[in-house]
């Protein structure tokens, strides 16, 4: 049954270039979701929220929980036509500067843009500075807090297959097909992630397997291969940033590890906030 989209007008700015973007919203439970409709009508855009939990609004249709991308695959069929821009976001962000996540589309090379994460505390504040350095010369992993893609391609990239980093697997299956994928960094979200250094090593384990995942399942450049090819050999590097460096890299180890044992699954269950 589709889902009866009501929502604003789309931004006068989007008009320009005659892009019309849709936002798809994951929200696992119902936390935030209050928040991110307020936030969303605001800014006067169209949206859908997949939710782990069943409310009573017209914008928002349940799915039980099975992972991001099984969110995505099942949200986008719900995507109106019209839409040429699909905005992925999480549920637990605000958005800043969405206007120039949209610049970029000005160019027809562009297929996807991804925005900055901005965290006050915790050990992922330095370890997004440091993702962030390389990124700016290699796209190494993308940011699904909030990303925006053309429709057109999107339908190549579709359905994802199961993975634990859904946001990285359509980055690398979009530079695979030989489009241009941005970061940007004059838009960014805000939200919260680990607390402590000691949830830092689940983190990344959950993501470092899910990128090993996403890179099994496409041909991203040869660079980008190259990095995780190494990348057990650099990584204790990270040591030389104490405690959350030394859990940076326990994670990546595990996350390896799970990887080369036939972990293909999508879902992680634990609350890296709790």
């Amino acid at each position: 049954m589709r889902a009866k989209i009501c929502a604003s007008e789309p931004l006068n700015v989007i008009e320009h270039g005659k892009m019309e973007p849709f936002f798809l919203v994951l929200a696992r439970d119902k936390k935030y979701v209050d928040e991110k409709i307020e936030e969303l009508e605001n800014l006067g855009v169209p949206y859908l929220i997949v939710c782990g939990e069943k409310l009573s609004h017209p914008n928002v249709i349940y799915r039980k929980p099975s992972g991001k991308y099984d969110a995505i695959n099942f949200g986008y069929n719900l995507v109106p036509e019209y839409a040429q821009i699909v905005v992925l976001n999480d549920v637990d962000t605000k958005i800043n500067n969405l206007n120039a996540a949209l610049e970029p589309f000005s160019s027809e090379e562009v297929a996807m843009v991804f925005a900055r994460v901005a965290v006050k505390l915790g050990p992922q504040k330095s370890f997004y500075g440091f993702l962030d350095s390389i990124r700016r010369k290699l796209l190494i992993a993308a940011s699904g807090e909030l990303m925006l893609v053309r429709r057109d391609v999107l339908d190549k990239t579709l359905p994802i297959k199961s993975c634990k980093a859904e946001d990285s697997y359509i980055l690398f299956k979009i530079l695979e097909l030989k489009h241009k994928a941005v970061f940007c960094e004059k838009c960014y979200v805000e939200t919260e992630r680990t607390k402590t250094a000691e949830k830092e090593e689940a983190y990344k384990r959950k993501t470092v397997a899910g990128i090993y995942q996403a890179l099994a399942y496409t041909n991203p450049p040869r660079s980008i291969k190259l990095f995780y090819m190494f990348l057990p050999f650099v990584c204790p590097l990270l040591l030389v940033s104490g405690k959350k460096g030394f859990f940076w890299m326990k994670g990546i180890f595990h996350g390896l590890t799970d990887y080369l044992r036939g972990d293909r699954t999508g879902v992680w269950k634990t609350n890296y906030l709790d």
